[in-house]
């Protein structure tokens, strides 16, 4: 199920809905809660696309139990009751939900597949997270798997499982092997993406569902862009 809507001078892809869940495809560059910059996030968008359609004369509940950084396009998960908000919170909490994401890189991995396992710490200051000693006070063990699934002249495909929900920690990770994600130059890549976004995508997750009980599987598209097209 793929619904699209246009709010907001925003499009928003609609992936999955029913009474309890919604799940969108972000695009790179929308927040998903409120920040300092101002920018209705899209659970706000959301909110008013939902109390439109449905005529709601209140406030309508929408719960984010997990969120993608900025500049990452993918699918997003949330909740509508807060029945369904605990439950899937316990979910990312407990890493029972299992998300897969798809990344463009420049070099090439020294190998085709692995599983890194790295020590971070996150700057706040920054809003930077860097790979340090394990004794660092700070620092969190920070584990995900990576193979090479397509490649172009210029460009490598990875498709990335996370065992750990760090700060950044594909971008982190993947800059620390020598791979920064395409247009991520806060992790060390040379040029930026003309939308300000990074080829970092959230394409599927994977989790029971928190009232009916049966595993749903969600897949995000490829964003629109040249890049992607490609494989």
């Amino acid at each position: 199920m793929a619904e699209n809507l246009n709010t907001s001078s925003q499009e928003v892809e609609i992936l999955y809905e029913d009474n309890h869940i919604i799940a969108v495809n972000k695009q790179a560059g929308q927040i998903v809660q409120g920040d300092n910059t101002g920018d209705k996030p899209l659970s706000d968008i959301l909110k008013s696309y939902i109390k439109e359609r449905d005529n709601k004369p209140g406030n309508v509940f929408l719960g984010v139990p997990h969120r993608i950084d900025r500049p990452v396009s993918g699918v997003v998960l949330f909740a509508k009751t807060s029945k369904a908000l605990s439950r899937l919170s316990e979910l990312f909490r407990t890493k029972d939900a299992h998300k897969t994401y798809l990344a463009v890189v420049g070099n090439k991995p020294p190998k085709d597949n692995d599983t890194l396992v790295d020590y971070i710490y996150r700057n706040v200051k920054q809003n930077k997270s860097y790979v340090v000693d394990e004794k660092h006070p700070d620092a969190k063990r920070s584990s995900l798997s990576y193979k090479v699934v397509g490649h172009s002249e210029r460009y490598y495909l990875l498709e990335i499982d996370l065992h750990t929900g760090r700060h950044h920690q594909i971008r982190c990770q993947l800059a620390n092997m020598g791979c920064p994600i395409r247009g991520d130059l806060k992790y060390g890549y040379p040029r930026s993406n003309k939308n300000g976004g990074i080829n970092l995508h959230a394409a599927r997750i994977r989790f029971t569902h928190p009232v009916k009980k049966e595993e749903i599987v969600i897949e995000a598209p490829f964003p629109d862009e040249k890049i992607w097209k490609i494989f």
